[in-house]
């Protein structure tokens, strides 16, 4: 069962103060230091900022009201923002750390000064662990008594998710620099710094994929979860004038917006409008207790065979 929900925009207002003041202090540090894996946490650091930015687009896009272009309005926007940021996490951090690391390992060069980055990453470690904090504390909020696999990767907001693991990619990329510049200063090579930008690579590439691979699904479209299904079913055929509901179809259009698709089968003998007022108490029940309904549509079908459907889902034509 879930939690009643973080603060997305908290989070996401918290990640993207916490990492543009960590980019400007890694590129400073990057200069004066000549790390290419303070470089590769650097633009790790801007690809984050930069996600928490098109999050905060998502977020904002997915509250506009339907019109005549949206008639079912735009919830989807923060899907579709949140697969884009799981893009840029595997490809403009993860490729490019992988590739800068490469080339130290190619082309080695003595390490610099150790101070300033040790500093700004001792620094970062503390402003990304804030960071993490805040979106720690909204993920339990909305786990409720659910693993953290089903929390993470079985939910229906991605937004929270996408920032937590972010920013747990973040502590570790930042540990794994930290170790790479001290062994680079104590053997007096470069490799370890090669060799920690290309961890601090593939551990982003990691996070960018199973992100990817869990925003797909939710903008293909996911049903409501099996103990919704079978409250909303409950719901319904509590009303008097309902004998049994035939087939139940729903969408998740966004994370609190869910389309419902029901045919239904009213008791025998009720009028026209017998069966309007059935209907609208109908919806009326399943809002109450499930105000993520957003959108809902009844068809008297009393008769309906699942399995007459040749694109019927299994669950519904078993």
């Amino acid at each position: 069962m879930a939690g009643h929900g973080g603060d997305p925009v908290k989070v996401v207002k918290a990640a993207l103060l916490a990492n543009a003041g960590i980019a400007i202090a890694k590129f400073v540090a990057a200069y004066f230091s000549g790390s290419t894996t303070m470089l590769a946490e650097g633009v790790h650091s801007v690809a984050d900022t930069a996600n928490q930015a098109l999050l905060w687009v998502g977020i904002i896009l997915s509250a506009r009201r339907a019109d005549a272009r949206f008639p079912l309005g735009r919830a989807s926007e923060s899907y579709f923002w949140s697969f884009i940021v799981a893009l840029l996490l595997f490809f403009l951090g993860g490729v490019f750390a992988i590739y800068e690391g490469a080339h130290k390992l190619a082309h080695p060069e003595p390490p610099g000064n150790p101070l300033a980055p040790i500093g700004v990453l001792v620094v970062s470690i503390f402003l990304e662990g804030s960071s993490f904090l805040v979106a720690w504390r909204e993920f339990q909020k909305m786990r409720g008594k659910r693993t953290l696999r089903q929390a993470l990767f079985d939910g229906k907001d991605p937004v929270i998710p996408v920032v937590l693991l972010e920013d747990t990619g973040a502590i570790f990329g930042l540990l794994f620099a930290l170790v790479a510049v001290v062994v680079s200063w104590v053997t007096g090579s470069g490799v370890a710094d090669g060799v920690g930008s290309i961890v601090i690579g593939i551990l982003l590439c990691v996070i960018g994929l199973l992100l990817a691979k869990d925003t797909r699904s939710l903008l293909i479209g996911e049903g409501v979860t099996l103990e919704t299904r079978m409250e909303t079913i409950s719901i319904v055929e509590g009303i008097e004038g309902v004998k049994s509901v035939r087939q139940l179809l729903s969408l998740h259009l966004g994370p609190d917006t869910v389309l419902l698709a029901l045919k239904v089968r009213f008791a025998d003998g009720l009028s026209l409008e017998e069966v309007e007022k059935v209907t609208d108490r109908l919806e009326e029940a399943v809002r109450a207790k499930l105000p993520m309904m957003k959108r809902i549509f009844v068809e008297p079908d009393s008769d309906y065979d699942a399995a007459l459907d040749a694109d019927a889902p299994r669950e519904a034509a078993s």
